[in-house]
């Protein structure tokens, strides 16, 4: 999650939140303590040292794959809470675009980020008055795209081995290649996953001790993309009701499209439990989108850098693709990974 925080501390629709969003990242970074002394201490926890070391190896890595990590995950923040950050997302009843905000810097950006959940509900009442899908999910991890240095929270060292190593590849990858505007939203975080997910499937196999945690992170990254082929695949469905049909015969038809989506869930065979609850939600086209944002092409990305030999030289090749059609990144990115044959 990236230009959601930023947007929350460089500007906003009143000084009320500016000024809500500067006291609760000044929060963070006032409560930071260096990695390093936390390590010195005699008595910590030997899974604290762990999670702590692993982070600060991680660091490295990102640094060896030519991420700019700056001094970003060298300090650990002592915040309340494992929800830092409710994200707000809406689109049209009978579209997949997203209705966007504009801040200064990032520009226009497809969601809204609160440090307060009521004012996220209270924003998503005004919006679903007004006609609007809307979803308001809670994001543990985000990157302030190099403005400062991002902190470890406390609460993130609850995360498993693989799971960590991704937070650091991810959010660092953000303050190193950041695409502007609302259609580049997806393209960054969709982007960033990969890099998460890909880069510590590698962390880990360099690593002559870690074997297990390779496997685990590769099948993190295939359950990744089996729930990206399921969301891309609905909301290709949905785009086509919403082309071809009249308001009332689309939204009659996009909840038998929804239904049927989640009654076929189940029946996806995931190694792990971190999307169980998917089912369980009600989903709109908001919802949807929300997923798509971080999920979108992660095989074209695979498929780039199994062709390329890894992460960094599927980078180099991404990265150009895209800044080449700012327009349309994922359609540039596409159209290079068919050059290649």
């Amino acid at each position: 999650m990236a230009s959601a925080l930023l947007a929350a501390l460089l500007a906003g629709c009143s000084p009320t939140y500016v000024i809500r969003a500067g006291v609760e990242e000044a929060k963070i970074l006032w409560r930071r303590e260096p990695i390093a002394t936390v390590l010195a201490r005699s008595d910590l926890e030997p899974e604290v040292r762990h999670k702590l070391q692993l982070v600060l190896d991680a660091r490295q890595y990102a640094e060896q794959l030519g991420l700019k990590v700056g001094g970003s995950f060298t300090t650990l923040s002592y915040v309340d809470g494992p929800t830092m950050l409710y994200v707000l997302t809406a689109t049209p009843r009978t579209s997949l675009e997203p209705h966007t905000w504009w801040f200064p810097i990032v520009g226009s950006v497809p969601y809204k980020g609160f440090f307060d959940r009521a004012l996220a509900e209270a924003e998503s009442k005004s919006l679903v008055e007004k006609g609007l899908d809307t979803s308001i999910r809670g994001a543990a991890a985000f990157s302030t795209l190099g403005w400062f240095d991002d902190p470890l929270l406390r609460h993130q060292l609850a995360a498993d081995d693989a799971a960590l190593v991704n937070l650091v590849l991810h959010e660092t990858y953000h303050s190193t290649f950041y695409a502007k505007g609302a259609h580049a939203t997806a393209f960054n975080e969709s982007l960033a996953t990969f890099v998460g997910h890909r880069g510590a499937i590698d962390f880990f196999a360099a690593r002559s001790d870690d074997a297990e945690l390779a496997i685990q992170a590769q099948m993190a990254w295939d359950d990744e993309r089996l729930f990206a082929t399921f969301v891309q695949g609905l909301g290709n469905r949905l785009k086509t009701l919403y082309a071809e049909q009249d308001e009332t015969v689309a939204l009659a038809g996009r909840e038998v499209l929804f239904t049927e989506a989640l009654a076929s869930f189940p029946s996806l065979a995931f190694h792990g439990t971190r999307f169980d609850k998917f089912d369980d939600l009600h989903l709109n086209n908001a919802v949807l989108l929300q997923s798509l944002l971080y999920t979108t092409d992660l095989d074209v990305f695979e498929s780039l850098a199994a062709r390329l030999g890894g992460v960094r030289p599927a980078l180099d090749v991404i990265e150009a693709a895209a800044r080449s059609d700012p327009k349309d990144p994922f359609g540039a990115v596409r159209r290079t990974l068919a050059d290649l044959g």
